[in-house]
């Protein structure tokens, strides 16, 4: 059975100079080495047990101590950069497509609240957060906001197209703005068409009380594949941080092990 919390070498290897050095003089025991935390965040990143939960025969540490590392690594954006980094990998291997952007939201419940939660139109008014995602023409997650679940898609939209820093890895200036956005009718507004056009996008998104677009379901569908494989790591299923920027993080991290793992697809098919 495979484990897929275990780090391969590959990934260590970009991950590793990104994370904030141990102070030299810290009080205590000799801290859990960095990669093992790192397995122990990743263990419950994929199975959704609590922190407290982590089995501690595992070599992973107990849970508050990947939590507390997690926390740091939040502080220093540590999984926001390894995704940025992926990104431009995948771009420099010509494995985003520029042609279309889509965009899109999902709920989940806050079993904890916290920030970022609001009354769920979906689940009789518990609390839930909703996850806004853009991901390129190919389902790649370029971009994911947490807001509470009854907050309009349209409100975070604009939110979504500025979000994300420039994607590098290809000569020239880098890149961030796709050719078309598609989206559905939660979408509709004449302020939004207009800002994407003002970003050098344009909008396709069908107007409320008409037929829709023909075709644009086909073409919509990676976003909720991509939203689908975000929420098959089971933390995020379900929010059970509190803390909002440590949920991120951890969102971030799931990010970028898909990004991985269509980079490693893509080299394994070059390959062959």
């Amino acid at each position: 059975m495979s484990k897929p919390w275990i780090v391969d070498d590959q990934l260590w290897q970009l991950l590793e100079p990104l994370l904030p050095p141990w102070p030299a003089k810290a009080p205590g025991p000799r801290p859990v080495p960095d990669r093992q935390c790192l397995q122990g965040i990743l263990y419950v990143l994929h199975t959704g047990i609590g922190w407290e939960d982590l089995p501690q025969e595992l070599g992973f540490g107990s849970g508050m101590t990947c939590w507390r590392r997690i926390k740091r690594w939040t502080d220093a954006g540590v999984f926001d950069e390894l995704h940025r980094i992926l990104l431009a990998q995948l771009n420099a291997a010509n494995e985003l497509d520029w042609s279309r952007a889509v965009v899109d939201g999902s709920h989940i419940d806050a079993k904890k609240g916290g920030a970022g939660t609001g009354p769920s139109p979906v689940n009789r008014g518990k609390p839930g957060s909703k996850h806004h995602l853009i991901c390129d023409g190919n389902g790649t997650p370029i971009y994911v906001l947490t807001s509470g679940a009854n907050v309009p898609d349209i409100s975070r939209a604009i939110d979504l197209l500025d979000g994300y820093p420039p994607i590098t890895g290809r000569r020239g200036r880098p890149s961030r703005r796709f050719d078309v956005l598609l989206a559905d009718k939660g979408y509709d507004s004449e302020a939004f068409r207009q800002a994407c056009r003002e970003r050098g996008t344009q909008p396709v998104i069908p107007r409320r009380k008409t037929n829709r677009i023909k075709g644009l379901g086909k073409l919509r569908y990676v976003v909720k594949q991509s939203i689908a494989l975000l929420h098959q790591f089971r933390r995020l299923a379900i929010r059970w941080e509190r803390r909002l920027d440590i949920h991120d993080s951890l969102v971030s991290l799931a990010c970028a092990l898909n990004c991985w793992r269509r980079l490693i697809k893509s080299r394994q098919q070059r390959s062959c």
